[in-house]
């Protein structure tokens, strides 16, 4: 009787130690597939594609369908022009608990492939989850697709609620001012270039938008203008390069 008792705990503890053993192994797992993620996601952010790739394939390999890694794969795949792919991978992300930041980053992509209805229902979903930081963003994307769709009124709305949540950011202001010239309200689109360009003098991006809503007007002369005092004042020899460039083709 002692000696099963005996042979009882034995095994109970070679059972016990194999568990930990296995919950020890687990452990190395999630921390090693976390750091090959954080070295794919630093390589992502210097431009180093295939070190990013080699870094979350990796990731992914030791730990699979964690929608972080996933997510960042289908990013990766964007930049690399792959967008089939891409979108493959953020339905992955999406089916393995993908939140917001995943919608989100999905939206954009099928704005970028002309899926706009699409695109909306996605942003729409992601707008539930009011924790996400990035809803200037998020806001901006909803925006872009109502545009792209015909819903002028809605699209500002959604850009004008971009602007709430970062008021110093100038991308939501561009977005609306654009979506003006583009519905042929050039005059409120190029009173607010204008109220723009003076808050922000010498930014590449407003001249651009101011002078293609010049250029629809047909108000050649002012184009010209806004190009030489641009061109003057931008210590910058490719913006110069720029204006110069552009003076040519309206002269």
């Amino acid at each position: 009787m002692m000696i099963r008792k005996i042979l009882l705990l034995i095994s109970l503890a070679l059972l016990l130690g194999a568990c930990s053993g296995k919950q020890l192994s687990d452990e190395k797992q999630q921390k090693l597939a976390k750091l090959h993620y954080q070295m794919g996601i630093d390589a992502l952010s210097k431009g180093l594609l295939p070190k990013a790739f080699k870094e979350l394939i990796e990731s992914n390999k030791i730990q699979p369908d964690q929608y972080e890694v996933e997510d960042a794969l289908a990013y990766a795949w964007r930049l690399r022009g792959d967008l089939e792919k891409a979108e493959g991978f953020y339905k992955k992300a999406l089916a393995h608990g993908g939140v917001a930041s995943t919608q989100n980053n999905y939206g954009s992509l099928l704005i970028q492939m002309k899926r706009y209805k699409e695109a909306e229902a996605v942003l729409r979903k992601a707008l539930e989850d009011p924790r996400y930081p990035n809803q200037d963003l998020l806001f901006i994307n909803l925006g872009d697709a109502l545009l792209e769709q015909g819903q002028f009124n809605d699209a500002i709305k959604a850009y004008r609620k971009a602007q709430i949540f970062r008021p110093n950011e100038l991308v939501p202001k561009i977005r609306e001012a654009d979506a003006y010239m583009r519905f042929n309200r050039t005059n409120y689109a190029r009173a607010l270039y204008e109220t723009l360009l003076r808050k922000n003098p010498g930014n590449r991006a407003l001249v651009q938008g101011l002078l293609d809503v010049l250029k629809k007007q047909n108000d050649l002369p002012a184009a010209r203008s806004l190009l030489n005092s641009f061109r003057q004042d931008t210590a910058n020899p490719l913006d110069k390069a720029w204006a110069s460039d552009e003076l040519e083709k309206i002269r």
